[in-house]
């Protein structure tokens, strides 16, 4: 489709852990960004499924520092990955990000920020409503944490106009079942703001990852809108039955699929029949810009899953643009 490697050479680059060679001497997790080409094969696949282009609900833009900190989190991830490297494909300014993600059509995404620590999140909120304001292709995204305070500032966030929110159990290590968080979670559940929770125990487990503590918060706000990031990887069966309890539940594909993953945390194929009953809250997750791969591979990881194109297209678009009011 245009592109400047073809999609085999992508796809055994990201089995090796490793950016592919878009650019002649390219460093792998220094840049510079693809060329071109990779945007015309993104937008190849959606046009291809008669798509308007496509509604990403996991991607990262956050204070330039902060975010800067998260690389340097992955470039050590090593030993949490048994060794296996994991090289930030897209590293470069807020600027060229943002034209890139519009340049593979990306008509929707997030600004996925999160705090692992109290006071901090609602600075964080602070720095989304101006992002959300200079940019108008971003769902105004929100976070939280167990903190003094929690229920008044997710309040002014969804009065501010917060779409979404971010939860990370495992950065965070926090119990999403804190008393603190109670009142914040029936104000959301009330208001209908969807919130993506990484509670899964990938890349590695956490005091309070896993399906039980989350299943607690869903007993008691059973509407609660809740997006299990990455598919709740590793634990993936669990997560789909909690999807399949909860009406209001759904999850992302967040780097699930890929051949990245499929190292650490395959996806057993047995659950395939589970996940197409469920493509109706399957939503597009990618985690642009930190992922070790081009953006194209999680995609095509998402087509050769054979669940077909009805299934591609909710996934890709439909499901995340009827969630949040998209025309």
């Amino acid at each position: 489709m245009g592109s400047s490697v073809p999609t085999a050479e992508r796809e055994g680059a990201a089995r090796a852990g490793k950016v592919p060679g878009e650019v002649p001497g390219a460093v792998p997790g220094e840049g510079p960004l693809p060329t071109p080409g990779e945007a015309s094969e993104v937008r190849g696949f959606w046009e291809g499924l008669g798509l308007p282009g496509l509604v990403d609900v996991h991607t990262h833009f956050m204070p330039e520092r902060v975010l800067r900190k998260v690389w340097d989190y992955f470039d050590g991830l090593g030993e949490l990955t048994g060794g296996v490297e994991w090289p930030i494909t897209y590293r470069a300014d807020e600027d060229e990000r943002l034209a890139l993600i519009r340049e593979f059509g990306v008509r929707a995404f997030t600004a996925m920020v999160y705090p692992h620590k109290a006071g901090m999140a609602e600075w964080l909120n602070s720095w989304a409503v101006d992002f959300a304001r200079r940019t108008p292709d971003c769902l105004h995204t929100s976070t939280l944490f167990p903190e003094p305070g929690v229920e008044r500032y997710v309040r002014e966030a969804v009065e501010a106009g917060a779409r979404v929110f971010k939860a990370h159990v495992q950065v965070g290590a926090y119990d999403p079942g804190d008393e603190l968080l109670d009142p914040a979670w029936g104000l959301l559940a009330e208001a209908g703001v969807p919130v993506v929770i990484h509670c899964g125990s990938g890349p590695s487990p956490g005091k309070h990852t896993g399906p039980g503590p989350v299943a607690a918060v869903l007993g008691r706000h059973p509407r609660l809108r809740l997006v299990f990031a990455h598919m709740g990887m590793p634990e993936y069966a669990d997560f789909l039955g909690l999807a399949e309890r909860y009406d209001e539940v759904r999850l992302d594909t967040t780097m699930a699929f890929t051949d990245f993953s499929e190292r650490l945390a395959p996806f057993p194929p047995e659950l395939l029949p589970r996940l197409a009953d469920l493509g109706d809250r399957v939503l597009l997750g990618t985690d642009f810009p930190n992922i070790p791969y081009p953006y194209v591979h999680q995609l095509r990881a998402l087509e050769r899953l054979g669940l077909g194109d009805d299934w591609l297209r909710a996934v890709c678009h439909e499901n995340g643009a009827r969630l949040f009011g998209l025309g």
